[in-house]
């Protein structure tokens, strides 16, 4: 029997999805697996993600690339274990860095926000990147934000000053849980993701803002502590429980997301809710460095996806992401971008070459098998890229040599689809791109909610 994986942060150990149950192997070798429901169930649940969606300027690097890229094999591999997939991913529209952005540029934050996101989407487009159902605007979900802080004043673990609140972080033991940070590490780390420990209304320098009052300038919504925003952490938490329940199956982000975002989000969602965990498996996108160094916006070292894309395939460059194993850091290198170039091409031939009518040809049951356990092992697509070669070149001999090559070729490009390759065309899949122009119109001049007093 085979299980599907996924590492565990606060175990530190990969361990079993147990909501997804073990698979036969002469199922798995042929890829039949069947849908929840024809065990009997005729609603089955679906499995619940949720990734941190961008904050909308200078994008889509190839860090944000990576990140959604790794959502989508995820998601892909879910949907051909046979389940059902809920997956929601957010635009952060209001909050520091976006206000500051909009600053710089001299443009208002809504139509920045708006411009970027337009940007981002049109790239996931190209890239084949599966659209999430939903695509909430955290600035739409205020009310939201305001009833979570509510409850959280009342648990305890929240207190108001100047008209923001903060949450108390000493009241909450838990903090490093999936970052695995020392009690030292918590503060420094915090404060290199935007922490400010010198604020003078904070009890504690750890303490995160969940409502910040109104600064001059700034937009701002009403709540029961006077005109202000909310801060970044609660409003993840609350757009997951809005649109997902109290409890989510894989919630994922880039790893420098871990801490202090994730962390706090638990903080919040938990005490809220009263249901545990708030996220049964978590999944973060390491880090993609250039040079030597962390790619990040604050240092000005982007490589853009679409820049990429004018030298390489949207196949090639899926196939380059995937070939990075989703928890280990690893450095943009374009001669490692054209040999994927040179290796897609030949996957690409491999399944378009004709064949004929001679022998059948269809590939062995375990070496299906071979490659579905490299993904079930905790998304390892790196070995699953590797015997996809394999099978690649006995396709193309196949083929070459005449062949019946049909029920391979479909096989092939199962396979191949958990990593979002085409192969047989250079468009992107037809409910990728309806998909995400759904969301698309929401970003086409459109407003954030009515704020009370906006800039």
């Amino acid at each position: 029997m085979h299980q599907f994986r996924l590492y565990d942060a606060t175990a530190d150990k990969v361990v079993a999805v147990e909501s997804i149950g073990p698979i036969d192997a002469a199922i798995l070798g042929r890829l039949a697996i069947p849908h929840p429901s024809a065990a009997g169930d005729s609603q089955p649940r679906a499995q619940s993600v949720y990734v941190c969606g961008i904050t909308p300027y200078d994008t889509t690097h190839l860090g944000h690339a990576f990140t959604y890229a790794v959502a989508d094999h995820l998601i892909r591999l879910l949907e051909l274990l046979g389940q059902r997939v809920h997956y929601v991913q957010n635009v952060t529209d209001i909050d520091d860095d976006i206000l500051r952005k909009a600053g710089e540029v001299g443009q208002d934050w809504r139509s920045l926000g708006n411009r970027w996101t337009r940007h981002f989407i049109q790239d996931m487009q190209r890239l084949n990147i599966r659209p999430p159902d939903h695509y909430p605007r955290a600035s739409a979900y205020i009310p939201q934000m305001v009833q979570a802080i509510e409850t959280l004043l009342q648990r305890g673990l929240a207190y108001v000053a100047q008209g923001s609140v903060y949450y108390d972080a000493i009241a909450w033991p838990k903090f490093g849980q999936i970052s695995r940070l020392d009690a030292d590490e918590l503060l420094p780390t915090a404060n290199e993701h935007g922490n400010l420990p010198e604020d003078p209304h904070k009890r504690h320098p750890l303490d995160f803002p969940l409502w910040q009052a109104q600064q001059p300038d700034e937009p701002a919504w009403e709540s029961p502590w006077g005109p202000g925003r909310p801060g970044w952490h609660i409003e993840c938490s609350s757009m997951a429980a809005a649109l997902l329940g109290n409890t989510v199956d894989f919630h994922g982000g880039g790893s420098d997301l871990a801490f202090p975002h994730h962390e706090c989000e638990i903080a919040q969602s938990e005490p809220v809710s009263g249901a545990q965990p708030f996220v049964r498996h978590w999944f973060h996108a390491a880090m993609v460095e250039y040079e030597g160094e962390k790619m990040s916006k604050s240092l000005g070292n982007l490589i853009m996806a679409r820049d990429l894309l004018e030298e390489v395939s949207p196949d090639a460059l899926r196939l380059y992401l995937a070939d990075h194993h989703y928890r280990q850091p690893w450095s943009y290198s374009r001669h490692d971008l054209q040999n994927k170039a040179n290796q897609v091409a030949q996957w690409s031939l491999a399944v378009t070459t004709a064949g004929g009518k001679g022998t059948e040809f269809d590939f062995a049951p375990q070496q299906v098998v071979a490659v579905m356990d490299a993904y079930l092992n905790d998304l390892d697509t790196p070995s699953a890229i590797h015997s996809l070669d394999g099978l690649a070149q006995e396709l193309l001999a196949a083929a070459q040599a005449g062949r019946e090559v049909s029920a391979a070729r479909r096989t092939f490009i199962r396979l191949a689809g958990v990593l979002g390759l085409r192969l047989v065309s250079a468009m992107p899949e037809a409910p990728v791109v309806a998909g995400w122009n759904r969301h698309l119109h929401e970003f086409n001049g459109a407003q954030t909610a009515d704020a009370a007093h906006p800039a």
